[in-house]
């Protein structure tokens, strides 16, 4: 197709456009298509408050900040787990056909909101930072490069997109129960890295979370908002080091003769 037969992108201009909408609850629903006007600039959010204000008063979505810091907005814009308020109309084409469903991995509780309750309860089973004790003179002390190892990860909104997207307990709720999913996981990692923390959790990252259900596809880092290498910098470490502790040969024998903590 020539640049001259291609179909415009929005955000030109003021037009009028097709949005696909879910709309139900916990009992069920179905996608409701409304005709809308997008203004240039805008992002998927103010579609949907366009929606509230002008056709559909009582359609429910969650948001706070409307800048991509809360993580409140999360749903699924064309299939894909993304930030509503993150997601700009002029993305798509202007004769694209643009459909927003909730989260697909949480029950739904009305329209684009979920029930998440899923992520605090995972949340609250991680063992808690527990430094060791303060120096003489009453300080903490760090070296930089391990404050800095482990801030990419303390940039986490709690979106739960990452969650979301992650097959093993989107396509299997049955694997809830026994997974924290990329977020907790990486919750579990950053403690680890943390040079002044004295818990171990490696067992509890494989047994209670789940880690060995992880199969590294990534999907976790490619829709987070803030950038974070999820699989590379959390959940591979986390999973070299669980190895380390069970089969490594010099760290076996390190735990027998006292150099290393032993199980």
């Amino acid at each position: 197709m020539s640049e001259a037969n291609k179909p415009a992108k929005s955000g030109t201009r003021t037009y009028s456009k097709k949005i696909r909408v879910w709309r139900g609850d916990a009992s069920g629903g179905g996608l409701q298509d409304f005709e809308v006007e997008v203004n240039p600039g805008e992002v998927v959010l103010d579609i949907i408050h366009r929606l509230q204000a002008t056709q559909a008063g009582d359609l429910a979505v969650r948001w706070n900040c409307k800048a991509g810091k809360c993580g409140s907005c999360s749903a699924e814009i064309n299939g894909k787990p993304r930030l509503l308020c993150l997601t700009r109309m002029g993305d798509y084409d202007e004769d694209e056909l643009v459909t927003v469903t909730p989260m697909r991995t949480f029950p739904v509780i009305r329209d684009l909101v979920t029930d998440v309750s899923f992520n605090y309860e995972k949340a609250a089973s991680i063992p808690h930072f527990t430094p060791k004790p303060r120096e003489a003179d009453g300080t903490y002390r760090m070296q930089q490069i391990d404050v800095e190892r482990s801030q990419e990860f303390r940039k986490c909104i709690e979106c739960f997109l990452c969650n979301d997207t992650c097959h093993v307990i989107r396509d299997h709720e049955e694997n809830k129960p026994a997974f924290a999913g990329p977020r907790f996981l990486m919750r579990i990692a950053e403690l680890d890295m943390h040079p002044l923390d004295t818990v171990d959790r490696k067992q509890f990252a494989q047994d209670e979370a789940g880690l060995g259900y992880c199969n590294i596809t990534k999907c976790c880092s490619e829709v987070c908002p803030e950038g974070i290498h999820i699989t590379d910098n959390a959940l591979i470490p986390l999973k070299e080091r669980v190895v380390d502790r069970r089969y490594d040969p010099l760290t076996w024998l390190g735990s027998k003769i006292g150099r290393r903590p032993a199980e």
